[in-house]
């Protein structure tokens, strides 16, 4: 084989950067010549990734679920990692701030359209059944759900709604996390007790998301665009993109978890409570939340249509003038 100017030049490189090492070139090209060829299975470790599902119990559908819940912790890993390179690693430049939240946004797109997979995937009485073995996890206590939260927004934009005005501005993180939305909607329907289900995660990850709000408390995503430069914050296109992430992570996601509830849960005389015994009508539909990343993006009339029909009208008529009519 000829020496191409490009393969000795590739060669230089090597032999500087091993070089500055102290290491030996010739030895790392000892190991090229000796290691076998990757293959697909081995780089994505096929044979572990489909031994991670372990069901509880007999019923054929129950990999289903925790195929689609595993999927879903992986969504929420790339989510984290544009956040992370945007508010911890940011250029700063706009371009940097449309590439990360545009991943963002279509990664949630995929997440809000993909929970019919489960929902039109398992049988309602097998469900209903398996669901009992598995207490008392429960989806809620997925903590990289929360972690996007964080990295997304100030705590006090996480407040629950009616206790959220009343907080004094010099609130300490503590006081903030102990009032966040999530952690009404895991109170015993019966007893108005915390659940067991939101005791073990407390217990867990409590002082993990503490120290995770201490870090992003000046550097979250809204904190870092409301304290942008002008040519990012005033950039029409970055505002549209970060309304659509505020709808599809606060309203779209939270209304398929809804939807499915409705499917499996509520079947009259009397509703099923949700695993854990939380009260899922009241927690799941984002207009009793009224969960916002980014307040400053949205009017008046839009915080009060949170979640309903006016302000998913008004975002269907975006997206049809933009992208034409949805069918």
């Amino acid at each position: 084989m000829e020496l191409t100017p490009e393969i000795l030049s590739r060669l230089e490189q090597l032999e500087k950067k091993y070089a500055s090492m102290g290491q030996d070139m010739v030895s790392y090209l000892d190991g090229l010549l000796y290691s076998n060829s990757l293959t697909y299975w081995e780089y994505i470790h096929l044979d572990t990734l489909l031994s991670l599902q372990n069901p509880q119990t007999d019923f054929e559908d129950e990999p289903i679920f925790i195929m689609y819940h595993q999927i879903t912790e992986l969504y929420f890993r790339l989510i984290l990692r544009e956040l992370e390179a945007l508010c911890l690693r940011n250029e700063g430049n706009l371009a940097d701030w449309l590439k990360r939240i545009r991943r963002v946004v279509n990664y949630f797109k995929n997440l809000a359209s993909s929970f019919d997979v489960m929902v039109e995937g398992m049988e309602s009485a097998q469900f209903l059944k398996f669901r009992m073995a598995l207490l008392p996890a429960s989806g809620f206590q997925s903590v990289q759900y929360r972690m996007i939260e964080v990295a997304s927004t100030s705590l006090g934009n996480l407040v629950k709604t009616g206790v959220r005005d009343r907080q004094p501005l010099d609130a300490t993180l503590e006081e903030l996390y102990n009032v966040i939305y999530w952690k009404y909607g895991n109170i015993e329907m019966k007893t108005g007790k915390k659940t067991l289900t939101l005791r073990i995660f407390e217990k867990e990850y409590d002082k993990k998301l503490l120290e995770m709000a201490a870090t992003y408390r000046h550097q979250n995503v809204n904190q870092m665009y409301l304290s942008s430069h002008p040519e990012v914050r005033e950039n029409v296109e970055l505002k549209e993109i970060l309304r659509e992430y505020d709808l599809y992570a606060n309203v779209f996601w939270p209304l398929s978890h809804y939807k499915s509830a409705v499917r499996y849960l509520d079947r009259a005389p009397e509703v099923i409570e949700a695993t854990g015994g939380t009260n899922w009508q009241k927690y799941l539909p984002p207009q009793f939340q009224k969960v916002m990343f980014f307040p400053e993006l949205w009017s008046e009339e839009e915080k009060n249509e949170w979640g309903k029909a006016g302000i998913l009208r008004m975002f269907r008529e975006k997206v049809e003038t933009r992208w034409g009519k949805i069918h």
